[in-house]
């Protein structure tokens, strides 16, 4: 996959909450286009800020897809 998409979607307005999956399963939420940041040496590393207050550190070349919301919030049971 490359950049693009992930810069089409934090730029798309209304902006709508996405999912970057990685090759291992793992996917990582992205709940505004602020949580994301572009290392200032390398566009190939993007770093995404976690609900916890955390961050995590992504080559993109791990990244497998991007899965992007309808905007509407889960119903709960």
């Amino acid at each position: 996959m490359t950049i693009d998409p992930l810069r089409d979607a934090l730029e798309a307005r209304p902006f709508k909450p996405f999912r970057l999956k990685l090759g291992d399963g793992t996917k990582v939420a992205v709940s505004h286009p602020e949580c994301v940041a572009f290392h200032p040496k390398s566009h190939r590393t993007v770093i995404v800020a976690l609900p916890d207050g955390g961050f995590k550190a992504i080559g993109f070349v791990l990244v497998t897809a991007l899965h992007v919301g309808n905007g509407a919030k889960r119903r709960r049971k």
